[in-house]
């Protein structure tokens, strides 16, 4: 970071003046050592905080960015950060947070590799949050089993223990499509990302279904 002021920006719409000390000394695009160019700058209402749109010198990138700074008095604002956009989270049902934590928190590992574009590696976080989930139920249903299933392999597992035929269908097809994400050629040519989400869809919808039928049965004999 350059400790040298940066540029007097003029707020125009609000007539606020400040000086900006440090920048980003890389582009978070290109990773190229940069001395960026400033575009434009946004000041908070409490003033604390100013946000500068900066863009890439490099003409082989030239693309924008926003750098956060924090207000130390009255003009003059250091660099913090680069600002990073928020990722969206999956919420999933209280039922599905009972049965599989590690099956929530590999889901969104999953899902943030998706929202990044790295299609090449979210399949296969898919298919291991599946098993989670499957694993962690079959446990569930059957604790004198449970290293049975550590153990065994997830399709295994699904032939031994599954006993609803819907559930059954699902999760065996999610898995064949997930391991499909592994291998160096894939089986099932005319099937992509969203049928495996949608199966493991379908597979939670399962689950939670009989979760819940089981509840009301006990409670209501």
């Amino acid at each position: 970071m350059n400790d040298q002021a940066f540029q007097i920006l003029a707020n125009s719409n609000r007539n606020i003046y400040a000086n900006l000390y440090g920048f980003p000394n890389e582009c978070p695009h290109c990773h190229k050592h940069i001395i960026p160019e400033f575009k434009s700058d946004y000041i908070s209402k409490d003033q604390y905080a100013l946000y500068a749109t900066m863009i890439c010198p490099n003409t082989e990138c030239d693309r924008p960015f926003i750098a956060q700074y924090s207000r130390e008095n009255t003009t003059d604002y250091d660099y913090k950060q680069i600002v990073k956009y928020s990722v969206i989270s999956k919420k999933f049902s209280t039922e599905i947070n009972e049965v599989s934590p590690k099956f929530i928190e590999i889901f969104n590992e999953a899902f943030f590799a998706e929202q990044n574009n790295l299609f090449e590696v979210c399949g296969v976080a898919y298919r291991k949050a599946l098993e989670f989930l499957l694993k962690d139920y079959l446990i569930g249903l059957f604790p004198d089993k449970e290293d049975s299933i550590k153990k065994n392999t997830i399709s295994n597992c699904i032939s031994s223990y599954v006993e609803d035929t819907r559930l059954k269908s699902t999760s065996k097809r999610a898995i064949w499509l997930g391991n499909d994400h592994t291998h160096y050629e894939k089986k099932w040519n005319d099937k992509n990302l969203n049928d495996l989400k949608t199966l493991i869809k379908l597979t939670i919808n399962w689950i939670e279904s009989e979760i819940l039928t089981k509840k009301f049965n006990d409670s209501m004999q």
